[in-house]
């Protein structure tokens, strides 16, 4: 059994605690790529992993929350994106093996529930706050309501357009958004620019907004500022900003040749993903 989430790249949001770890999150708007993690479960005769980057740390979190009595599986995962840059990749390690689990397992878990238990392994790690919920939709995202799925509530745009990201190296995600400093000025800017995109949102409207949440909270560093600077000068370019959390820059653009023609090492093109999770 194969599940396949799709990262997630936010870029602006606020935050929002709660003592409740599935209302505990954030509202904020991104955006799903096509590149993500894939897990596969397979029969065993004992618990196995194999993971083709990072650790085990996400899996073994997800396991103790199911509180599963048997393990003769193995856990295969395919993660497609860079770790700690912004991708959302733990979110998506946590909830695709969720949905694999119930289905290999055949649980009959609600999808709500699966992610419900996706977004508390993430909270509990302090890895992210609205990934998981953002990667249960398609395309464009605005999440207007904090939480695990089935708590939280979010709309879904489509967009036919290319979207290309550099990335500089992670950010330590838990130490910014469990920082009151930081906390609160995520915040005080997030809230300002979910309330004008919910007016107009638009995809320019999501591209400006991120930029200056980027600039307004200080979070973007110099090697991202120069990306950014020199992808805004280029005429095909609809706009760029930073990924939340991470060292890691995206633009978008209508036309694909926008993006070959550039001379950036380490260039990936993509396209906003307009399907979301894949059973296979």
């Amino acid at each position: 059994m194969s599940v396949f989430v799709p990262g997630h790249i936010t870029g602006f949001f606020n935050i929002e605690n709660h003592d409740s770890k599935l209302k505990n999150g954030s509202c904020g708007v991104g955006f799903l790529l096509s590149k993500g993690v894939s897990t596969t479960i397979q029969k065993s005769d004992s618990f196995d992993f194999e993971v083709n980057q990072g650790d085990d740390t996400v899996i073994r979190e997800v396991l103790d929350i199911f509180n599963l009595d048997n393990d003769d599986f193995k856990v295969i995962q395919d993660i497609q994106l860079p770790i700690g840059a912004g991708f959302g990749t733990s979110a998506a390690s946590a909830l695709s093996l969720s949905l694999a689990l119930n289905e290999f397992l055949d649980l009959n878990y609600s999808m709500e529930l699966c992610g419900q238990i996706a977004h508390m392994a993430e909270v509990n790690l302090g890895a992210g706050l609205g990934d998981v919920i953002a990667q249960t939709g398609h395309g464009l995202i605005l999440r207007t309501k904090p939480g695990a799925p089935g708590i939280g509530e979010i709309k879904s745009y489509s967009h036919d357009i290319y979207v290309a990201w550099k990335t500089f190296g992670p950010i330590e995600t838990s130490e910014i958004i469990r920082d009151p400093k930081h906390k609160k000025i995520i915040s005080e800017v997030g809230v300002k620019y979910l309330e004008m995109f919910e007016e107009d949102p638009t995809l320019e409207n999501f591209i400006a907004f991120s930029a200056r949440f980027s600039e307004e909270t200080k979070l973007m560093t110099d090697e991202v500022k120069n990306q950014i600077d020199y992808f805004n000068s280029m005429d095909n370019i609809l706009g760029s900003s930073m990924a939340m959390l991470g060292n890691t820059v995206f633009a978008f653009a209508y036309d694909e040749d926008a993006f070959k023609n550039m001379d950036v090492e380490g260039l990936h093109i993509d396209k906003l993903n307009n399907n979301g999770i894949i059973y296979d």
